[in-house]
């Protein structure tokens, strides 16, 4: 979200980019609590490809943190 969606003074940003992403055809992943609201809130979780319910864990997934399950899994494997 951009800035104090929760108000609608503020909100203008996180609306516009939220209408953006519903109108791309590009593939969308939203993910963390913060942006799953504001998902809700402008109603696009249909348009939305994937949405991600794993909360912190999916944002540092994405900023390539490591993770201890997936790290177990990737020893395993080879």
């Amino acid at each position: 979200p951009l800035g104090v969606f929760e108000f609608d003074q503020f909100a203008e940003g996180t609306k516009t980019l939220a209408q953006a992403i519903a109108d791309s055809d590009g593939f969308s992943i939203a993910g963390g609590g913060d942006t799953l609201a504001a998902v809700d809130k402008y109603n696009i979780a249909d348009k939305v490809s994937y949405i991600s319910t794993g909360g912190g864990a999916f944002l540092e997934f994405l900023e390539g943190k490591a993770l201890p399950a997936v790290t177990v899994l990737a020893t395993r494997n080879g």
